[in-house]
């Protein structure tokens, strides 16, 4: 993956609704987000336990018209989703593995530079491996129960 020129980098923050955003304003916050993706295709999201990760991802593969069920990989580790937008998309959960060889053992880096759109929940733990041109996601919740997903891209 090529690097991003920093003059290529448009900082965005999109607010959520206490509700965790669930409607209108979920589904117009994936789509902000998706028109902001343009060609890159790693991104890394980062927010505490019930942030609304994978909430926030889900609401962005529907966006891009994956009508299979979204759910949180944290078992499976990656689940594939197919979108007649942008084909494959590779959701990752590293909340559960304990050591880096676990992320070599399921090819992750395969997964990285395959072209193919990779939405990555708890990527503290696989950092190292990481395009430098990953977009980092970052979920925080306030103390209103609003969410605010800040990005550059």
């Amino acid at each position: 993956m090529e690097k991003r020129n920093s003059s290529d980098i448009a900082s965005r923050r999109l607010t959520l609704p206490p509700t965790g955003g669930v409607g209108e304003g979920l589904a117009a916050a994936a789509h902000q987000f998706v028109e902001a993706i343009g060609e890159r295709r790693v991104f890394a999201f980062y927010g505490k336990m019930g942030a609304g990760k994978t909430t926030f991802i889900r609401a962005v593969c529907e966006t891009l018209g994956v009508t299979d069920p979204v759910t949180s990989p944290t078992f499976a580790i990656v689940n594939e989703y197919k979108s007649p937008s942008v084909g494959s998309i590779f959701h990752f959960d590293f909340y559960r593995i304990k050591r880096m060889e676990e992320a070599y053992d399921i090819g992750f880096e395969e997964y990285l530079y395959s072209g193919s759109l990779c939405l990555i929940e708890w990527p503290e733990l696989v950092e190292e491996l990481l395009p430098t041109d990953a977009v980092n996601v970052t979920i925080e919740v306030q103390d209103d129960g609003t969410r605010i997903i800040s990005f550059a891209c």
